[in-house]
């Protein structure tokens, strides 16, 4: 047997017979990606918000800076706050549920092992094939068929706190920081539409890139998270401008 065993039993095998390289899946990158797209699409579009709306008030540039580069460091600390609490959270839970499936095998093997020849009579195997299958698979590793098919979790989507929260944060920082280029670089009196176009052209961006790396198709995501960023800073500009009034 050939291919790379996980820890809990899974093994991704290659192809028999030579018939090129095994497909590529991209379920393992999930524990990485949906903090990471979280994070930078997060810090464009809070970041972005923020100086479009303190923009739209009139302040001056070096306002404008100062509040964007406080809504980049608490944004990023809340991120990974966030994060490693709530995936900590499902760590949690997974590891109580593995310590009483691991109690369960010891206390009572052979109901154990009904349970999970059910299981696969349930998808469609003949009931004397469901037990060997579940008998060899026990033998191999029972606390990881148990946890792969009864609990479903594997070691391609176990909960990674620290992972999730670096990631999240790394791409917070990241994301945050595209505005704030812009307004360095922004003519004067156009901070507000200069950002505004950057920041769009940045979740496009994003969303592109968030979608190829999850093996899905690109104009989707791209129009959801232009959409919802466009909407959010025309929120704020709008609060801007009228408070912006309101002071003067």
């Amino acid at each position: 047997m050939t291919g790379d065993q996980t820890r809990s039993g899974v093994t991704a095998m290659d192809p028999p017979g030579g018939a090129g390289p095994a497909e590529q899946h991209f379920v393992t990158r999930i524990g990485w990606l949906r903090a990471a797209v979280l994070g930078a699409n997060d810090g464009v579009v809070s970041t972005a918000s923020l100086i479009v709306g303190v923009a739209a008030a009139g302040s001056p540039v070096a306002d404008i800076l100062l509040a964007g580069t406080a809504g980049l460091v608490a944004g990023a600390m809340s991120m990974a706050a966030g994060e490693y609490v709530s995936v900590s959270a499902q760590a949690d839970s997974e590891n109580a549920d593995l310590d009483r499936e691991r109690a369960a095998l010891a206390e009572n093997p052979a109901a154990e092992a009904a349970e999970l020849a059910a299981i696969y009579e349930g998808r469609g195997l003949a009931p004397e094939l469901a037990r060997e299958v579940a008998a060899q698979l026990m033998r191999h590793d029972s606390l990881g068929a148990h946890a792969r098919d009864e609990l479903g979790i594997s070691d391609t989507v176990l909960s990674r706190p620290i992972l999730a929260a670096a990631s999240s944060a790394a791409a917070f920082t990241v994301g945050a920081a595209l505005p704030l280029v812009s307004v360095v670089l922004a003519p004067q009196g156009a901070v507000g539409a200069t950002t505004t176009g950057a920041s769009l052209l940045a979740l496009a961006l994003l969303g592109a890139l968030s979608a190829r790396s999850g093996g899905a198709k690109a104009w989707p995501a791209v129009l959801r998270v232009t959409f919802w960023g466009a909407a959010a800073m025309a929120a704020t500009a709008g609060i801007g401008m009228l408070f912006g009034t309101a002071v003067a």
